[in-house]
C-alpha cells in the first residue's frame, strides 16, 4: 500500500490525522508529516503500523489504559509511583497502559535470554548489565514515560540508580502477547527509537518469529524463525541467542494443548 492508498483509505473511513495517530501508536506528528508529504521516506515500522491500521480497521482494538481522574497525556511518574501495588502498568507519554501478568512461556522465553546474555557479559568479564523484568526504566529521563521491557541491557552504569533505570538502555526485548501487540510492535517501537535505544527485539512465541531493529541504522528489521542463532548487535554479534534452544526447552507446554 503506497502513501497515496493509504491517504485514499483514510479519507474512505473519515479518519482523521488524529484518529490513525492513536489507532497505530504512532505520533501524531509523524502522521501529519506523512500525510502532508513532508517526510519523503517514513521508517518501514512506521510504514507497517499505518498500513495496519487502514486495511484492517476492525482489528485494531485499543489495549486497556488506566484511568485515574485525569485525561491520557496528563499522568506522570508521581502518578505511576502511586498506583497501587498490585496494578501492572506502563506510563507513555503520559498515558498509562495495563499490562496482564506474564505467562510461564513469556517468563521461560525471558529468563532464557537474559541468562544466554549474562553468561556472555561475564565470559567477556563486561561491564554491560542485563535485567529481566519487571523493572523501571524512565526511557526519556522525563515525567512522562516509565516502561518495563521484558529484557534489556545496560552499558552506561551512571544510568542504573536506586529505583530504576534513568536513560536508554543499549538493549530492550519484549515478548509479544495478545494484550501488548499492538503497543510492542509500533507505539514502544517509535519510543524506544527516539529515546537512543540501540537493538529493539520482539520476539512472538505464537509465530515463533524473532525481529531485530537495529534502531542506529536502517528501519527495515532483520527477522528470524525460533530455528536460529541470533547474533546480538550491541555486541557486534559475538554473543548469539540459540532459539533452537528456547523452542525446545518450552515445547513441552505447547504438546499438552
Amino acid at each position: 500500500m503506497t502513501i497515496e492508498e493509504m491517504k485514499k483509505r483514510k479519507k474512505e473511513l473519515g479518519y482523521t490525522n488524529e484518529k490513525v495517530s492513536e489507532l497505530s501508536g504512532v505520533p501524531l506528528g509523524t502522521v501529519q508529516k506523512i500525510f502532508a508529504g513532508v517526510t519523503e521516506s517514513p521508517r518501514y515500522d512506521t510504514l507497517q503500523a499505518l498500513k495496519e491500521v487502514l486495511e484492517n480497521p476492525d482489528s485494531m482494538v485499543m489495549e486497556p489504559c488506566i484511568s485515574y481522574g485525569k485525561k491520557p497525556g496528563e499522568y506522570t511518574t508521581e502518578d505511576y509511583y502511586t498506583l497501587p501495588p498490585e496494578r501492572r502498568a506502563e506510563l507513555i507519554g503520559g498515558v498509562f497502559y495495563d499490562m496482564a501478568s506474564p505467562t510461564p512461556v513469556h517468563q521461560m522465553i525471558a529468563t532464557e535470554i537474559w541468562q544466554s546474555l549474562k553468561n556472555y557479559i561475564r565470559s567477556q568479564k563486561g561491564t554491560c548489565i542485563p535485567f529481566v523484568a519487571p523493572i523501571d526504566v524512565c526511557l526519556n529521563c522525563d515525567e512522562k514515560t516509565m516502561v518495563q521491557p521484558d529484557v534489556l541491557v545496560v552499558c552506561d552504569r551512571e544510568k542504573i540508580m536506586d529505583q530504576c533505570i534513568f536513560g536508554a538502555p543499549d538493549l530492550a526485548v519484549e515478548i509479544l502477547s495478545s494484550s501488548t501487540r499492538k503497543k510492542d510492535m509500533y507505539l514502544k517501537l517509535e519510543r524506544y527509537a527516539a529515546a537512543g535505544v540501540r537493538e529493539y527485539w520482539i520476539v512472538d512465541p505464537e509465530k515463533e518469529k524473532v525481529m531485530v531493529y537495529d534502531l542506529t541504522g536502517e528501519g527495515f528489521p532483520a527477522i528470524y524463525g525460533f530455528d536460529s542463532c541470533i547474533p546480538v548487535g550491541i555486541f557486534s554479534g559475538n554473543c548469539e541467542i540459540d532459539f533452537r534452544e528456547i523452542k525446545d526447552y518450552i515445547r513441552f507446554i505447547f504438546e499438552k494443548e
